[in-house]
């Protein structure tokens, strides 16, 4: 592999880096937009600071995996066929938002995982400005689950632009300056209502809705949850760590998986704690998602 043309094609996975200015004039605006109490300043920046560790933390994982994806896109047997023609902008688009739908849900259903991702969802408000705090450590173990798409002849460029594309779309969805689209556009793709529901901390909202464009998947795979009237979305998390600190936010809970561990006995139990969903505990009430939720049904 030309390195000098590895460097070339890795510099022009800039979309994010363009969009970050109009983000924050974004934020400004829709804090004009909304009452005030839907601004908090410390959480505003709490986002913002989210924002710019999460890029330095995913700095080197980033080019490692655009590598990685380089080398698979050569020994593909389908590199000559898959060209940037239209069409395959088109089933990237598709293939791209799969692969973030499972990355999405398994960053909640394993709390290894979960501790890279819990960070997004720290906030007691929902705006644009919660897009901008993304989760540091997911940003570790995320493109293993992009590894598949080289190997169908995408090259790394093309992958890393449907990823970027695909994230632009979400910060769209994170605000309640709009309540609901027609029913068509509700049916097909993730809107701030399904987001809402996302980032809630409602029993009956629970690790629901994992979208990233398109909420069929969630639908398919039986992940989704309608936005209810009568059920109000209240964000945060069902325990939350009240900390305008970003170094707490992004790492607390790996101090608190360590701790469950200690206390385990088993090495079962301990890893168990690494890899079960959030919730699990050894030796208390099990306060997993599908378990709470079961429980409200009855």
């Amino acid at each position: 592999m030309d390195i000098q043309y590895y460097v070339d094609q890795l510099a022009e996975d800039n979309l994010l880096l363009y969009f970050f200015p109009i983000a924050i004039l974004l934020v400004i605006l829709e804090s004009f937009i909304e009452k005030a109490e839907y601004t908090d300043k410390k959480d505003t920046f709490v986002s913002f600071s989210m924002a710019i560790i999460t890029s330095a933390v995913e700095f080197i994982p980033k080019v490692l995996a655009f590598g990685l994806f380089m080398v698979l896109h050569e020994i593909s047997p389908l590199r000559d066929v898959i060209q940037r023609q239209w069409w395959a902008w088109v089933v990237l688009f598709f293939l791209d938002d799969f692969s973030y739908y499972w990355f999405h849900r398994l960053n909640h259903e394993v709390r290894l995982f979960w501790a890279g991702h819990v960070s997004h969802h720290s906030s007691q408000q929902f705006n644009l400005g919660t897009a901008l705090r993304q989760g540091a450590g997911e940003r570790i173990h995320k493109y293993i689950f992009w590894l598949w798409l080289p190997v169908l002849g995408y090259d790394a460029l093309m992958i890393f632009m449907a990823m970027s594309v695909n994230l632009l779309y979400q910060f769209f969805v994170h605000t309640e300056v709009v309540y609901k689209f027609p029913k068509p556009i509700e049916f097909v793709l993730n809107t701030p209502s399904h987001h809402r529901v996302h980032h809630a901390s409602n029993i009956r909202y629970l690790d629901c809705n994992h979208a990233g464009a398109l909420i069929v998947w969630d639908r398919l795979f039986g992940t989704f949850s309608e936005e209810l009237p009568e059920d109000k979305p209240t964000y945060g998390l069902t325990k939350n760590i009240h900390s305008y600190n970003p170094a707490y936010v992004a790492t607390h809970e790996y101090g608190a998986i360590w701790k469950d561990m200690k206390r385990a006995k088993s090495w079962s139990d301990k890893l168990a704690y690494v890899f079960r969903a959030p919730g699990w505990s050894h030796d208390g009430e099990d306060r997993r998602a599908k378990t709470l939720r079961a429980k409200l049904k009855h």
